[in-house]
């Protein structure tokens, strides 16, 4: 079966997945692949730390820098790309001197998933013996919960080897 699933996604990658000139950083967005769209958005370290503390409620600029420990310049920058993307936005919370929070849109709100299986991933392989750092608690039923990638149609979990990638374009 293993075997049937990476003849398929070799398949799938010759027939147009992958280009045939390398990926560049600076122009994944260009390319003709949803994963790499989404690094050239969020692919780098500092990037997916501010979204977690975005998901924490952190909200102004002060608090990310000393959430994170990170450069200044460094953050306004994350800060100014998440913006411009329409994963965050500025909204004022006082008028003279007119001072900005950033608030999740819902384009930010729907990386949750993503986010919170990056952070599960982490917990099962690189946790102590003490466990996760972090636990997450589902408030509408009381339950610590991990992240479990289901079917939108049958809801079964997902398991890779059940999953056959077919590219979605004529030809």
């Amino acid at each position: 079966m293993t075997e049937l699933v990476n003849r398929s996604w070799r398949q799938a990658v010759q027939s147009g997945f992958e280009q045939e000139d390398r990926m560049r950083w600076n122009e994944l967005g260009q390319q003709e692949c949803s994963l790499a769209r989404t690094l050239a958005v969020i692919g780098d370290r500092w990037t997916l730390l501010v979204l977690r503390e975005a998901f924490l409620r952190v909200r102004r600029f002060d608090d990310f820098q000393k959430k994170l420990g990170i450069a200044r310049r460094v953050l306004s920058e994350r800060l100014a790309h998440l913006t411009a993307e329409g994963v965050l936005e500025k909204r004022p919370y006082q008028e003279r001197p007119l001072r900005e929070e950033y608030r999740l849109t819902e384009k930010g709100l729907d990386l949750y998933p993503a986010l919170m299986a990056l952070i599960h991933w982490g917990d099962r392989h690189y946790a102590g013996p003490e466990g996760p750092p972090v636990l997450h608690s589902h408030k509408t039923c009381g339950h610590d919960f991990r992240s479990v990638a289901t079917c939108s149609e049958c809801g079964e979990a997902l398991d890779p080897r059940q999953v056959e990638p077919r590219l979605n374009r004529p030809g």
